[in-house]
């Protein structure tokens, strides 16, 4: 394989940092619905996508059969409410108590796939989440103490994280037959129709926003999104999955420094225990899915 143009670490760092600006962007923007903040940054997303698309990917869409068009659609549909209740979450609770719930979502994902695939635990993996959620009931019962709102908002986070579940459930086999930017055009496209129709329902209004709230619509589709969430994908080309989950677990680190310094955002004595108690078992729990996929995959060229 030949070398990379550089660091895939360094570009692992400037993902973490670019995903952690995340949810102190949606803060900024606290004139603006949840559900508007989201649609535009998906669609954004999408318009500056086009130009690229239009040119290299655009005779993908004949591979796209009407399975896939199915799957894409209910991963763009879930996509659009984990956006929704995220950001709406950050209305109640805190960056911090956020963030480290949504990153939760690989223990949903192995949930999910032991309830649709049978996949198998190991006892470590097991242990690992028996950790990580003691840390997030931490977390809830701390917020609790502090107003029963700030829960509130930490339940819609875990919804997030399951719907973000949801997400990658879906569109993980429409994966396998797409390259990375037409599937990824494909389910913003359909995630930014859904939230439009959500917000024509709720009679949002898509305009008589501030300036700034203009300019953090346009960063949230730039920064988490493709300084972000891009860079995290092209590195997978050189470091393994488990390497880039690891790293997006200091996601709620970078994203309570950022709120720290922009917002304000003091961290609690329990957020600070039951997050380090999540990140520790999300830790464990990354080492333990990878050993196990490893010894499967030894098992499988054995045979």
């Amino acid at each position: 394989m030949r070398l990379p143009p550089f660091n895939p670490y360094v570009a692992i760092a400037i993902g973490v940092i670019s995903v952690s600006s995340s949810a102190v962007l949606v803060k900024l923007a606290n004139l603006a619905p949840a559900s508007i903040i989201a649609n535009y940054r998906l669609l954004f997303a999408v318009i500056i996508m086009l130009p690229y698309i239009l040119v290299k990917c655009k005779h993908e869409f004949r591979l796209i059969h009407k399975k896939d068009w199915i799957l894409s659609i209910l991963a763009g549909v879930f996509l659009a409410f984990h956006f929704i209740v995220w950001f709406e979450s950050l209305n109640y609770t805190s960056v911090a108590s956020s963030v480290v719930l949504v990153t939760l979502q690989p223990i949903f994902a192995f949930l999910g796939t032991f309830l649709f695939f049978k996949e198998r635990f190991s006892p470590g993996a097991i242990l690992s989440m028996l950790i990580a959620i003691f840390g997030s009931v931490i977390i809830g019962w701390g917020d609790f103490q502090i107003s029963g709102m700030a829960l509130y908002g930490d339940m819609l986070a875990l919804l997030g994280a399951i719907l973000i579940t949801g997400y990658f459930l879906m569109g993980q086999q429409v994966r396998k037959r797409l390259s990375l930017m037409t599937y990824t055009f494909v389910v913003y496209g359909i995630s930014s129709i859904t939230l439009i129709m959500y917000n024509l329902i709720l009679d949002h209004s898509f305009v008589g926003y501030p300036a700034d709230h203009w300019l953090i619509f346009i960063a949230l589709a730039i920064i988490p999104t493709f300084f972000g969430h891009t860079l995290f994908n092209w590195a997978l080309k050189w470091l393994s999955t488990s390497t880039i989950s690891m790293a997006i677990v200091f996601e709620p680190i970078g994203a309570s420094f950022l709120a720290f310094i922009l917002l304000g955002e003091m961290i609690t004595g329990s957020q600070w225990l039951g997050g380090s108690i999540v990140i520790f078992g999300l830790f464990l729990f990354i080492l333990a899915t990878s050993r196990k996929r490893k010894v499967t995959l030894a098992k499988k060229e054995h045979l």
